[in-house]
């Protein structure tokens, strides 16, 4: 009898058939709509593996729901949608997809930043707008990325990969990790600095350390202070590391100069979220790893994950590595 797999949301026919070949397959089959908690519910009880989303809670909840599941892949690098505490208590593998959306992300962080610097989506609007009506000396301007202070916070793969961009500017490249990296330091000619002293040397701060208890509103009130009035904060990580409401009351006030962001404490954001009404704002719908090749790598390493665990092998992207070794104990 095949392992039952339910996958959360509409995926190119390619991936379905590579799965379809070994699986017996349900699908929410709509792209556009997150597969609802009731379905959800529903659909968890009698599957054995289950494709999911970030868009997805794989809470406690619904994995007390479970009788067979093996395995819980998702489609992310993230994986703070999903309780991985509750999930190995009861032996449940979580997967995830490392490494293909480095440079991908990498792009749309630096296009991010440069947008945000010259004002891009905002001139745009101002000219579709009808407002462009004469030249000015100080129309639209911005901030110059060319020889600008970038503090990179987190230097993980995509860190590395924004900071060899960041070098093709002649940036000065300033980065804060849990640990110091020295080989990074020799080879991309940057510079460790700590937190704080980052913070109030940057003209650009990057978040790209993963989300975690520890990272929770790491940019808060306090962390604002101490920026530059010329700073622009850019977080293509995770909502909830940047508290949302202090850098709100930061960026209204003058008290940096703008933000861009592709990620939000809650997601889908609302269209009434505060800093959507803000001019020094350029946001976008997580967009991250965004690109038609990389979406399908994601997916593609996620339905690798998945058939490695449904046939009894370790998936190379485990996420809750004691489980395997408990189990081999």
């Amino acid at each position: 009898m095949k392992a039952k797999v339910y996958i959360t949301r509409r995926l190119p026919d390619r991936i379905i058939e590579k799965l379809e070949d070994q699986f017996e397959i349900r699908m929410w089959k709509e792209e556009n709509v997150p597969v609802p908690r009731e379905v959800l519910e529903r659909e968890v009880t009698e599957i054995d593996g289950l494709f999911c989303l970030l868009t997805e809670s794989i809470d406690k909840s619904l994995l007390d729901k479970a009788k067979n599941l093996k395995i819980v892949s998702n489609m992310a690098v993230g994986y703070n949608n999903i309780d991985i505490e509750a999930a190995s208590q009861r032996g449940i593998m979580v997967t995830n997809t490392p490494g293909v959306l480095t440079e991908t992300t990498a792009d749309l962080t630096f296009a991010l930043l440069l947008a945000t610097a010259r004002r891009i989506v905002e001139s745009s609007d101002y000219l579709r707008g009808g407002k462009w009506e004469t030249w000015s000396p100080m129309q639209l301007t911005g901030q110059d990325i060319n020889g600008a202070t970038l503090g990179i916070i987190g230097l993980g793969r995509i860190g590395e990969a924004v900071a060899k961009r960041a070098k093709g500017f002649d940036m000065n490249v300033l980065y804060y990790n849990r640990a110091r990296k020295y080989e990074a330091e020799e080879t991309l000619g940057i510079t460790y600095y700590d937190f704080d002293d980052l913070l109030k040397e940057s003209d650009f701060i990057c978040i790209m350390t993963p989300y975690s208890p520890e990272t929770k509103n790491l940019i808060d009130r306090d962390q604002l202070s101490k920026m530059k009035n010329n700073a622009i904060l850019i977080n293509t990580a995770r909502g909830g590391i940047v508290n949302e409401e202090a850098l709100y009351e930061a960026l209204k006030s003058g008290r940096i100069w703008g933000a861009g962001l592709d990620v939000f404490v809650e997601e889908p954001v609302s269209l009434e979220h505060p800093l959507l009404t803000l001019p020094n704002v350029v946001a976008l719908p997580h967009i991250g790893s965004a690109s038609i090749k990389t979406r399908l790598r994601m997916a593609e390493l996620a339905a690798d994950n998945l058939i490695d665990a449904l046939n009894n092998e370790i998936p190379k992207y485990l996420v809750n590595t004691g489980l395997v070794v408990s189990k081999e104990n």
